[in-house]
This record gives structure tokens, sequence and C-alpha cells, in this order.
């Protein structure tokens, strides 16, 4: 009987071993049998939310912790007059409603911005090692706020914008998504203008003058970054690292040019 669980165990592990999301958390520290046990049944059990439609309003109470999958969502505020200012992206391996108070509330409304495949977390009582995994994600939803914050308030909108795919080449490799500095981007030029505090006329100048200075090159909406470290030292920008006992949080590269 033993024998049949482990081999059963392997099996499921090489069935969701590929997934975006348990790659993401297998990058962050190392997953015990238990952990992947625990996220392979809740990645049976995912659930779909179109594109464009609501995860979670602002105000709400939080009922459970989600496990992004697939697609993208988008953290944001809405302004009375109809303003939007995005606040973060939600990526495949990201984790929504995390929170350790009681009857906790929406500090903000998520709104899926592609079709979006979606599980309840499993505990993280289910492993120490999962546990971690959490505590680790939490902690790079924070250092990704504040890099948000440092964006907007010191950066130009072409450093924003240089910042902001970079960032998102960190997240993507974190889930093993990423091909040659190459990765899938379905963000409209609105989305964009939204999340950087910008007018879309202004995205799109400053996405055509990258183009033009061969920065970035696009193919339907894959986006390719011709040199990932040349563009780390133009703005000074550093990999995320949250914690002294795990390895770089950006998963299997070091984009500034070495293994990490």
């Amino acid at each position: 009987m033993r024998r049949d669980g482990r081999r059963m165990s392997r099996l499921l592990e090489a069935e969701f071993g590929t997934e975006p999301a348990f790659r993401r958390l297998s990058a962050l520290t190392a997953l015990d049998e238990p952990a992947r046990t625990a996220l392979q049944r809740a990645m049976n059990r995912a659930r779909m939310v179109a594109a464009r439609r609501d995860v979670l309003a602002e105000g709400a109470e939080i009922n459970e912790t989600l496990l992004v999958l697939d697609g993208w969502a988008a953290r944001f505020r809405q302004l009375e007059d109809g303003r939007r200012q995005i606040i973060g992206l939600l990526l495949p391996g990201d984790l929504i409603g995390l929170c350790d108070q009681e009857r906790p509330l929406a500090s903000c409304s998520i709104v899926a911005i592609t079709d979006l495949q979606l599980c309840v977390a499993p505990d993280r009582a289910a492993s120490p090692t999962l546990a971690r995994a959490y505590a680790l994600s939490r902690a790079l939803d924070e250092v990704h706020l504040i890099g948000h914050i440092t964006r907007l308030g010191r950066l130009d909108a072409h450093e924003r914008m240089i910042d902001l795919m970079l960032e998102l080449l960190e997240r993507m490799d974190l889930a093993g998504l990423t091909e040659g500095g190459q990765y899938a981007l379905p963000l409209t030029q609105e989305v964009l203008a939204d999340l950087l505090g910008l007018t879309a006329v202004h995205v799109n100048r400053t996405l055509q003058a990258m183009r033009r200075a061969g920065d970035i090159a696009s193919h339907g909406r894959a986006l390719a970054i011709a040199n990932p470290p040349a563009l780390y030292r133009r703005i000074a920008r550093t990999s995320p690292r949250v914690s002294a006992l795990e390895r770089s949080a950006t998963g299997r590269l070091n984009f500034m040019g070495g293994l990490t």
C-alpha cells in the first residue's frame, strides 16, 4: 500500500509539475510530499472566471484564499468619477486573499484581465513547506507593491515601462513562462495606462519609442525584451530578495546575467 501511494504521488507530480502555479511555489521553496499532494488535489477542483468579470469587490468579506492557476487579474481602486488605478497584477501562482486577521475584508477590488483559472488554496497547515511558500509569496507581494509605489512616484514614463516589463519578466520566469527574454503580455494600452498612471496616448508613444530603440519587440501578445541586463543597468533595478534563507525570488535566472 505504501509503495502504491508513493507511485500515485509521483504520477500526480508528473501531471501537475509543469503547471505554472506549481512551478512558482516550488521555485520559492522546496515543497515536501504533503504540500505537493495538497496542491494537486486543490488544482483538480479549479474554477473559471471570464475576462472582465469581478473576482472580489472592495470591502467584501474574504471567505477563502485563492490560487491563480492560469490567466491574469488586477487589483484596483475605482474613483467616484470613474478613474481607475491598478495597484498590482496577479499572475499564475499568485495568491488572493491570504490573510491572518479574523473575518478579513478586501482592501481593493480584483478583476480578471483574461479568462482566469482559480482554485481554493490548500490550508497552509497541510505542510510547513507550504506555509513557507505562502509566507514568501506574501513577502513578494509587498516587494512588488513597494516597487510599484516607487515606479509611480520617482520614474519617468519610459523608466516606468521598462521597470514594469522587467518585473513581469522576473515573475513570469518564476512560473516557468518565459523563453529567451520573451513572455505573453495580454495587457491593452488602456490597462497599462491605468497601471502606470499615464494616458493611453502616452503609453502608445512610449512603446513606439522602445521599439524604435530596439529595447523590445512584440509579436501578437508576446513581448520580447532584447537585452534584459542592459535595461536593468539603465534604470538601476535590482532583483527582489525577501529572505536571507531562501534563494533569489526571481526563480531560475538572475537577469543581471548569472545563475542565482
